[in-house]
Formats: structure tokens, C-alpha cells, sequence
């Protein structure tokens, strides 16, 4: 049975959960049970296998034998959970741990026979799918909070999956969970411990899991550098799904926090808007120690209607510096450059744009690039950052 049938399928009426058996019927999809009146069809009949109308009686042991069964099946059948087991099942986009089932009055030998015949799967220990069928990817997490047990959280790289930090699901599922409890090795899982659990958790979203500055300082600590940290900030603050004062509130709650000087430099208030790694690397490496004036980040900028935003605009001189970090370059993402920059040119704005390479490999050419633009339309104050650079060659 599919997720969506399961959903779809009506209730019970809870104010007459057993109605007369002469009121059952089996349905169009096997092991569904209806209504049966005089005149029933001769398929119906066939369905049913047993019973034909008016053939039917509770005097004989055959029939309230036959009644026994069916009102059996009626009470246990998996589209015809309790109201409010049906209603949790949907919220975790249907599972159901064994407490659930058991608390909703469903017995343990209900739930092993609904696995028996394949009308419900075991995910993990304790854990069930109340549907046939390959489970999604949000059925998969919320399995596995569920396994993982009370406080239990998606975090880390499963979060930043939920939260758009990061842009293809990823395996293992981490999910942390409190320091006042533990967990058996799940195959599939990574299991972190907190001792700040509760206060790193969102207050509202579902499954469960990280605030977005929780996951983003979580990341962090993973980085095996002080840039690839700083990388996982500035996606975030990129892809505006936070902000550096919330990122500062995070880091001040955290009393052990691995590149905490770096990180805090991100942070302060001259780095606003410095959103990717790339933009971090030109200001660190080619804008300040060249004495290149300061540029404004992610400049608003409109073009054919539309807002668009300039990585670096040294506005006062007409100059734009674009930072591309992609190995490759799509061909639509191309167009829409060249759109921009002879939108640029059409302000009077000169464009520079430079990749990965050329900012890391070759910051102080990169800078003599800019700096001689700069001077062509009357900025003097740029200097070499040591002997041989070749922003000394600059007049």
C-alpha cells in the first residue's frame, strides 16, 4: 500500500467502529474491506469468497465465525488505524515507532502480522514504514529520529541538507543526540553526543534538527582548515539563511570552538557581505595588503528589471570585480555574465573578473590588474605588498 492510498483511504467513524457485518464490504484493492447489501454484485461476492447476501447467518456457528473474523480484521487493518495513530503516521510522513503502535492499541501481534504480509515495513529496530513501497527521502529521516530515540536531532551534513546549505542529499544521516543518553551503532548513521543538545535544537521545525548557526559551527569543526571553515560561514550567510549576528550569538554560547580568531575575523562588521570563500581569499589576499579602497560586497544592481548583485563595486571609480569559483561554467550561467557585465559597461562600469586560480595562485597580479584600472579613472593610493610585486610597476 502507497503512502498516498494510506493518506487517501477514509476513517473509521470513531462513534461506530464496528458496524454490522452486512454493512461490510471488501473494496477494489485486496485486503480492503466495504459494505455488502442485498444485491451485491456477483464480483463483490467473489472478493469475499464466502459470504453471498442473504446467505449470511449469526445463528450458525459458520456465521458468527465468519462475523468474529471479520470484525477482527476490520479493527486491525492498516487503513484503518485510530484516528490519532492515522494522524501521527502522516506527520512522520508515515512511520511509526512500536510505542506509537503499541500506545495506539495496536498489538504486537497486529504489527507482525501487518510486516508478515508486506502491508508494513521494518526501517530499523522498533521503527516502521505503514505503507508498501520505497520510502522518500523525508520518510527516511524522520526514521531515523525516530530510531535514534527522545531528543534525538538531525544534524550536521543531514541538516545542512534540510536547511539548503548544501544542495544533494548526503549519506551517512547524522543525528545527535544528548550526552545523558546513548545509542547502539546504526548501520547507515553517524551518532553525536552533546551536552548542548536542547539548546542547539529548532524550536519548531520538523523532523527534528540543528538551528541553521548550530549546523553551520558544527561544520566548522569538522573543516581540516581555517579557509574551508570559513567556507561553510560564508555559504551560509551567502545563501541568506542567516545572518553574522546570529552567527556571533552561536559562537559566543560555544565555550570550545576550533578557529574561533578565524572565524570571529569573518565576522566582524568590514567583512559584511563577503559571501564565498573566493570573495574571502580577494579580500584578504589582493584588497587590503595592495591598499586597494575598500569595495561595497554583493552591490544591488538592476538589470533588464531584474535585481542582480556585483561581488566587489568600487562604485566612486566606475571599477567591478566579479569572483567566480566554478571549474566549469554553464552555458546559461555564462550568458547571464555577459548580460550583466555589458549592463555594466552600459553604466559606465568596467568589469574585471577573475576565478579560483587567479585570486589564490596570483593574488599580487590580479591586484596590478585592478590597481591599474583604478588609477586610469584617479586612484593613487594603492601599494606593492612586498619587494617584487608587480604592483610597484603601477604608475
Amino acid at each position: 500500500m502507497s503512502r498516498d492510498q494510506y493518506q487517501r483511504r477514509p476513517a473509521i467513524n470513531p462513534k461506530n467502529p464496528a458496524p454490522p457485518v452486512t454493512q461490510i464490504l471488501r473494496g477494489r484493492h485486496a485486503g480492503h474491506l466495504g459494505v455488502v447489501t442485498p444485491g451485491t454484485s456477483g464480483s463483490s461476492r467473489r472478493h469475499l469468497g464466502i459470504v453471498t447476501p442473504g446467505k449470511l447467518s449469526t445463528s450458525s456457528s459458520v456465521g458468527i465465525g465468519l462475523l468474529s473474523v471479520l470484525l477482527a480484521t476490520l479493527n486491525v487493518m492498516p487503513n484503518e488505524l485510530p484516528a490519532h495513530l492515522r494522524e501521527l503516521a502522516q506527520f512522520q510522513q508515515g512511520m511509526l515507532t512500536r510505542g506509537q503502535a503499541r500506545q495506539g492499541g495496536l498489538t504486537k501481534d497486529i504489527i507482525r502480522s501487518r510486516v508478515r504480509q508486506g502491508r508494513w515495513q521494518r526501517v530499523h529496530a522498533g521503527v516502521y514504514a505503514v505503507f508498501s513501497g520505497e520510502p522518500g527521502r523525508a520518510a527516511v529521516l524522520w526514521a531515523a529520529v525516530l530510531r535514534a530515540g527522545p531528543g534525538a536531532m538531525l544534524s550536521y551534513h543531514t541538516a545542512a541538507e534540510l536547511a539548503e546549505l548544501t544542495d544533494t542529499p548526503g549519506t551517512p544521516i547524522h543525528v545527535t543526540i544528548p550526552d545523558s543518553r546513548r545509542v547502539a551503532s546504526v548501520p547507515g548513521f553517524v551518532i553525536h553526543v552533546s551536552g548542548r543538545a536542547y539548546q542547539a535544537r529548532h524550536p519548531a521545525l520538523t523532523p527534528a534538527r540543528t538551528r541553521v548557526e548550530e549546523t553551520v559551527l558544527d561544520l566548522t569543526q569538522l573543516a581540516t582548515t581555517a579557509e574551508a571553515a570559513y567556507g561553510w560561514m560564508t555559504r551560509a550567510l551567502g545563501r541568506r539563511l542567516t545572518t553574522q549576528g546570529r552567527l556571533r550569538d552561536a559562537m559566543a554560547l560555544r565555550h570550545r570552538l576550533r578557529w574561533r580568531r578565524d572565524l570571529a575575523e569573518a565576522l566582524a562588521a568590514d567583512w559584511a557581505g563577503v559571501h564565498s570563500g573566493l570573495e574571502h581569499r580577494y579580500l584578504r589576499d589582493v584588497e587590503r595588503p595592495h591598499g586597494l579602497p575598500p569595495g561595497t560586497r554583493q552591490a544591488l544592481a538592476r538589470c533588464a528589471g531584474r535585481n542582480e548583485y556585483r561581488d566587489v563595486l568600487y562604485e566612486e571609480y566606475g571599477v567591478a570585480v566579479e569572483l567566480d569559483g566554478r571549474a566549469a561554467h554553464p552555458g546559461d550561467l555564462r550568458w547571464r555574465d555577459i548580460r550583466r557585465d555589458n549592463s555594466a559597461a552600459a553604466a559606465g562600469i568596467v568589469t574585471l573578473r577573475y576565478g579560483w586560480i587567479d585570486v589564490s595562485r596570483r593574488p599580487c597580479w590580479v591586484a596590478a590588474q585592478v590597481a591599474q584600472v583604478l588609477a586610469r579613472r584617479g586612484y593613487s593610493g594603492f601599494r606593492p605588498c612586498a619587494p617584487g610585486c608587480p604592483v610597484a610597476m603601477i604608475r
